[in-house]
């Protein structure tokens, strides 16, 4: 149908130009023009003085005036624990600046808050940590945006790109709290908050997309991010394999840590990346996929009552399994997410789990202490199709380990340290779904399939003769095995001091030659233990560190860098509080002043963490 000026709101002028140009556009072109003028509408809409009523389309035989034209300044932030945003922020400002945009790339840490006021447009890419916690490089930014020094933002367009983990009950929050404060302070979104799982890839891509339509001053887009890009954005740069293109790495060796007698098993796993083209530097994490537990799956699927080889689709090229084969390897079966219980409600509506998603308190007890096959039993699920259940699970994530070796140490090699995880409830016994898939049906001579995940929030100091503390309990202390190796490699002269801690000296020192290998050769100058079990009362890392007190705050003074791995929830926060306390006894700084030097080393790159 053509347009006619009686029939559109055109002057006879545009009624031509357009009849011309729209059967030459292809159905690409005329969503994405659909797309941008949605987008500049926004943007005028934006810019009216207030009171003022936008126009939404001219009189007929009126030739409207200029649409003002979007800024081609945009500031892109991100906050990034491991590195997923940092690669995302960097691929979506590649693509800005070739649209012809002006683009300003952060880390929220490097940021200074009040720059915010001269920000006209503002994208945030960022996850979530803990226990809905932002990421450190995050936290100047979201406390500035949560006090009383916020300014008004009246004047700021902006969207957020949510990252997060729906296993987790504050899933996606910190994206969240950034979204929720800029529209309080008076911003304007561009494009809507999304909010992404652990497979962030396509809705990652989508948002980058409607971001890109929604910025470009020009019809000639500069084409659009695929899933393809955006996994290659967060993944090692000179290899074809990634996250959704693992590399089968063949299994060197496989060994127990513990000695005898030990209550913990602590696996020490040797993989050959020989043939793969990756490369990693100490600080680096490596992705490895995992199965479920075998019997974990047979319970499950004799409980549903369905029959293990019947085909079921795996994803969304079509691809059957069987039921068995697609539970052990495909589908997470151990962890309760809110998306998964919802489309199981639809399925079987007497269930009585509309009314769990209901109470939130019940809802975050079931997510923190069942699985699927709980899940079942509880809710009489049974009778459900298998192809309808699988269809609504989510892949199986992969798990992210520190990896605990130097590549200039071990060429083509990546070791890692992996503490088995086994405990009892409900009268059944639990699993850690990677830790012992790795301890118990993965041998010398098997393959996994496993990714390098970049992590630029954890590296070596850039000067090799700049101090480091490292403090890492447990498995905690994995990275530190690859920073002295890479140090003992490249001849590095800054002095080094470890803090490790375990249950027992004689069975859970974990490497214990080779840091007194390295202590002898003085690559590790300096190595504090503390073994909680071996006295009446429990010794930590943090007190060690009290005890060297003074040593400790003269390192800092020195220029040291600290580094902390480990657990988050308790550890990582007793340690944090016990440097405070340094501060404040050996520097004379009040509480507040200790948070605020702190806060300086994080912004300096001086302290780090890699916390789970």
């Amino acid at each position: 149908m053509e347009l006619q000026v009686t029939n559109s709101p055109f002057n006879q002028e545009q009624v031509e130009l357009l009849n011309r140009l729209i059967p030459t556009l292809n159905d690409g072109q005329k969503t994405w023009l659909s797309g941008y003028l949605t987008a500049i509408q926004g943007f005028a809409a934006v810019a009216a003085p207030a009171g003022v009523v936008q126009q939404t389309a001219p009189s007929a035989g009126v030739t409207p005036a200029s649409t003002p034209a979007v800024s081609k300044e945009v500031t892109v932030l991100f906050g990034s624990q491991t590195g997923n945003s940092s690669g995302l922020s960097k691929k979506l400002a590649k693509k800005l600046e070739e649209q012809g945009l002006h683009v300003t790339l952060s880390a929220m840490g490097d940021f200074k808050p009040n720059g915010l006021k001269k920000i006209e447009n503002l994208l945030i890419i960022v996850s979530t940590h803990g226990e809905g916690e932002p990421p450190d490089n995050a936290i100047p930014l979201h406390e500035f945006l949560h006090s009383k020094r916020a300014p008004k933002l009246d004047g700021l367009s902006y969207s957020v790109l949510a990252l997060g983990d729906t296993s987790y009950e504050f899933f996606c929050k910190t994206g969240k709290d950034f979204d929720i404060r800029l529209q309080e302070l008076g911003g304007t979104a561009i494009v809507p908050r999304v909010d992404c799982d652990v497979d962030f890839d396509e809705a990652a891509a989508e948002w980058m997309n409607d971001v890109l339509a929604s910025l470009s001053s020009t019809p000639a887009a500069a084409g659009t991010v695929t899933s393809e890009a955006v996994v290659a954005a967060v993944s090692s740069d000179e290899s074809e394999f990634n996250r959704t293109n693992p590399f089968k790495a063949e299994v060197l060796e496989n060994l127990n840590l513990n000695g005898r007698g030990s209550d913990r098993e602590t696996r020490h796993i040797e993989l050959s990346l020989e043939g793969s083209n990756l490369d990693y530097e100490p600080g680096d994490s490596l992705g490895v996929f995992p199965e479920n537990h075998p019997r974990l799956v047979d319970e499950l699927i004799t409980a549903m009552g369905w029959n293990a080889d019947e085909r079921v689709t795996v994803n969304k090229a079509g691809d059957q399994v069987s039921v068995r084969e697609a539970l052990l390897r495909y589908f997470e079966i151990t962890a309760v997410t809110k998306p998964v219980v919802e489309q199981l409600a639809k399925l079987n509506p007497g269930s009585g789990l509309a009314a769990l998603l209901a109470d939130d308190s019940e809802f975050r007890t079931v997510m923190n202490s069942c699985d699927l096959l709980d899940l079942v039993h509880d809710y009489g699920l049974k009778g459900i199709p298998a192809a309808s259940f699988v269809a609504v699970l989510r892949k199986i994530p992969a798990r992210l380990y520190s990896i605990a070796s130097s590549s200039k140490s071990f060429p083509d090699e990546v070791h890692l340290t992996v503490r088995t995880v086994r405990y009892e409830s409900r009268g059944r016994e639990r699993y850690g779904v990677c830790s012992v898939h790795l301890a118990e049906r993965v041998e010398s001579g098997d393959a996994l399939p496993v990714f390098i995940q970049q992590n630029p929030n954890f590296k070596l100091p850039e000067n090799p003769d700049t101090p480091i503390i490292m403090v890492g309990p447990g498995t905690g202390v994995a990275p530190f095995r690859s920073f002295i190796g890479e140090r003992e490699e490249t001849g590095a002269e800054g002095k080094t001091w470890l803090f490790y801690g375990d249950q027992h000296f004689s069975t859970d020192f974990l490497y214990q030659t080779e840091w007194q290998r390295w202590l002898k050769d003085g690559v590790l100058t300096k190595m504090d233990v503390a073994f909680s079990r071996d006295a009446e009362e429990k010794v930590y890392v943090q007190h060690r560190m009290l005890e060297h007190s003074k040593e400790l705050y003269q390192w800092l003074q020195e220029g040291a860098s600290v580094y902390i791995c480990g657990d988050e929830k308790r550890m990582a926060h007793d340690v944090h509080a016990a440097l405070a306390t340094i501060l404040e006894q050996e520097g004379g700084l009040t509480p507040e002043q200790a948070a605020e030097y702190l806060t300086r080393l994080q912004q300096e790159k001086r302290y780090q963490r890699d916390v789970y």
